[in-house]
């Protein structure tokens, strides 16, 4: 019988039950499978790194396209499905098998892209991984659809926020094809969505010097409480600034006094584009002590 999504997945559940906490929900759709190959561009002889293999169905589809592929998965019962079911492309060398947690489990150096159905409850850690350790390689994530509208920050200011600015800084987001619960085995409750990173250098290429943990933590401050005037949200210090080198207490409240007459200042967060937030951390972190 060929290899198929409905076949690997269906195998894997005969013998290994669904472990709900690790948010394992199988793709099954060979077309949505496509699709992600699609959106991946041509992987031949590319080094794929993929999150979560479950119980293979796009490991699968990655190794038709010709990609290697190394996959990191937590539960030993999908690791123990995929060594008897690509046996011969594990011998091979074209899959190599990773145990562990991937937030925290080291990734290979070599990747050229990062390419998986990522488990929901981890999205936000493992974007935060990818920017820390991978932000130059490109990516196709499935993604519950709310939280990719929120990454792309699709619809205007609904969705604007600290997740959105900070990949807007490493990447250029592209949403692609919904994919209904259907898709999946067992179904989840959401629908969900294909989302394309493609690296830039935003700070590089706007000539600018913002320490990246500055601008996480302003942003992060000031969508606390949507509906006040920047003046007032950035009267108090981040939580965190003694973390970043040079910065305490009383610098940042002069630098904020020195903005007082600054018309970006009495904008609401909603209201900033994103290179106005660029600006913005670029003139707080340019005041010296």
């Amino acid at each position: 019988m060929e290899r198929d999504a409905r076949f690997l997945v269906d195998l894997h559940r005969d013998r290994h039950r669904i472990d709900r906490e690790l948010g394992q929900h199988y793709l099954v759709d060979n077309s949505v499978l496509n699709a992600t190959i699609e959106m991946s561009g041509d992987l031949s002889e590319q080094h794929v790194l993929e999150i979560g293999c479950g119980p293979g169905s796009l490991t699968n589809h990655l190794l038709r396209a010709g990609a290697r592929v190394s996959a990191i998965e937590i539960d030993p019962g999908s690791l123990e499905h995929m060594q008897h079911h690509f046996e011969e492309e594990i011998a091979s060398g074209k899959l190599t098998l990773i145990q562990g947690d991937a937030l925290t489990v080291e990734w290979p150096s070599d990747v050229d892209a990062i390419i998986a159905n990522i488990p929901y409850q981890i999205s936000s850690p493992l974007l935060d991984r990818m920017q820390r350790d991978a932000r130059t390689v490109r990516a196709v994530l499935l993604v519950q659809e709310e939280f990719a509208e929120r990454m792309a920050m699709a619809i205007g200011p609904l969705d604007r926020g600290p997740l959105g600015l900070s990949l807007w800084l490493d990447y250029d987001i592209e949403i692609g094809r919904r994919v209904p619960p259907s898709c999946f085995s067992p179904q989840p409750r959401v629908t969900s969505c294909l989302v394309q990173l493609e690296p830039i250098d935003r700070l590089a290429s706007l000539d600018s010097k913002v320490d990246r943990r500055m601008f996480r933590q302003i942003t992060s401050q000031c969508f606390n409480d949507r509906r006040r005037k920047l003046r007032n949200l950035l009267k108090k210090s981040p939580r965190r600034l003694a973390r970043i080198p040079g910065w305490h207490r009383g610098r940042w409240r002069d630098s904020i006094q020195s903005l007082h007459e600054h018309p970006l200042m009495d904008e609401r967060p909603d209201m900033l584009e994103p290179e106005d937030w660029l600006e913005l951390c670029d003139l707080i972190s340019m005041f010296e002590a």
